[in-house]
């Protein structure tokens, strides 16, 4: 489909595209514009931050959308809630979000493609309703959009810090206060490319983790470990990871950003996305969703209150 316009005022290309063309976001006018799709006066115009001034001429050629990547797959799903616009899904630990090297098949997206088909070029096509993720061993609440109008919704919200993003985490050690608050910019490790880390703030973008501990304990032969509640306030990368593991508390079996052997009997980081306050797409009231705590992070409570 595409769309011509004048501008009316002088502006930012991406924020032209974004004024004239119904149902485009800012990120999807930023990548037609940086895949060639938008010709201002005639000439075609790849940086999005590109200043245009009033009366000139825009074409925006948006491409039919590719069929999905992914597969639908019968696999069973833990379904929160469900209406119209979302589906809140408890996802399990063990699970990746969306197919990408090494994981073809199986994923959160092949399971939520077989519940509902018609998700298949809902937002990004390789990732249908995908609005934000959790890693593979996180454990809790993911939200699914159903149609374009709810991804563009929740993806604003997500931007602005509407969405109430709360988790809970078992940490080797304790944190230095009861209460805190981390801000630190995390960017990429300079010494490993796969990793993320904490750094100068000219190098990353900034981060803020919130925290309360729950529990401390202290156990004969294992030390000490500490249930906590995280806010998140931004979304950063693996950012609750590594700002814990900045504090010299990383989360129990987390091998990347903590101890190379998990110090409790896990497989995985515990890590547990607990709870969302959001106002849902088309509604006026808040709600909240909660997902209880999984069986392998009860059985480490057992096993530290035993």
């Amino acid at each position: 489909m595409v769309h011509t316009f004048q501008t009316l005022n002088p502006d930012r290309l991406d924020r032209h595209v974004v004024a004239q063309v119904p149902d485009v976001s800012r990120n999807q006018a930023q990548r037609l514009i940086e895949n060639g799709h938008v010709i201002v006066a005639g000439q075609v115009v790849v940086k999005p931050a590109a200043s245009v001034a009033a009366g000139v001429s825009i074409t925006v050629d948006i491409p039919a959308p590719a069929p999905t990547t992914a597969v639908a797959e019968d696999i069973p799903l833990d379904i929160v809630f469900e209406n119209v616009d979302v589906i809140v899904i408890n996802k399990p630990p063990g699970m990746v979000v969306h197919p990408g090297a090494g994981h073809a098949s199986g994923t959160l997206v092949n399971a939520v493609l077989g519940h509902d088909p018609e998700l298949e070029g809902v937002g990004d096509e390789a990732r249908p309703g995908i609005v934000h993720r959790l890693d593979k061993d996180t454990s809790g609440l993911i939200l699914i959009a159903k149609n374009d109008r709810a991804h563009r919704d929740l993806q604003a919200k997500f931007a602005d810090r509407r969405i109430i993003k709360i988790y809970n985490a078992l940490l080797d050690g304790w944190p230095p206060t009861e209460t805190g608050r981390i801000e630190a910019a995390i960017g990429r490790d300079l010494r490993d490319r796969q990793r993320m880390a904490v750094v100068p703030a000219a190098k990353g973008r900034m981060a803020i983790t919130e925290y309360r501990v729950l529990e401390p304990f202290e156990t004969r032969g294992r030390g000490k470990h500490s249930w906590v509640e995280v806010n998140l306030l931004t979304g950063r990368t693996h950012q609750i990871r590594v700002h814990f593991a900045y504090l010299k508390c990383p989360i129990v079996g987390d091998t990347v950003y903590g101890h190379a052997k998990p110090s409790l009997p896990i497989k995985r980081q515990c890590l547990h996305a607990a709870r969302l306050t959001l106002t849902l797409p088309g509604k006026r009231k808040p709600v909240t969703f909660e997902a209880p705590i999984p069986t392998d992070m009860e059985h480490l409570f057992d096993f530290l209150r035993g």
